[in-house]
């Protein structure tokens, strides 16, 4: 059953972002991951207003998406968004189809 890392990311340094940026699309693949959403501008219908970076990673399973967190690179990337952003990152199941 797919799963799906949500991601709610407050960027303070854009230029250190993008070293993040860089080096985190190749880890995704490499876990079976992809890229389906992705928003600076996303538009908040209730609640308070959503002012970060949105992004929806798509992974087979929710063991592929821990084993690319816990991955050697990706927490080696990860310290590239130190001091250049404040995320959220949170992993839902997909619905099974039927």
């Amino acid at each position: 059953m797919p799963a799906y890392l949500i991601a709610r990311v407050d960027i303070t340094d854009p230029e250190q972002y993008r070293h993040y940026l860089n080096a985190t699309p190749p880890i995704i693949e490499k876990y079976e991951g992809k890229a389906i959403a992705r928003s600076t501008d996303p538009i908040t219908l209730e609640g308070p207003e959503e002012t970060r970076r949105i992004v929806i990673l798509q992974f087979p399973t929710v063991g592929k998406v821990r084993e690319f967190y816990h991955s050697p690179e990706y927490q080696e990337a990860k310290k590239l968004r130190e001091g250049a952003a404040i995320g959220e990152l949170i992993v839902v199941e997909g619905i099974a189809a039927g």
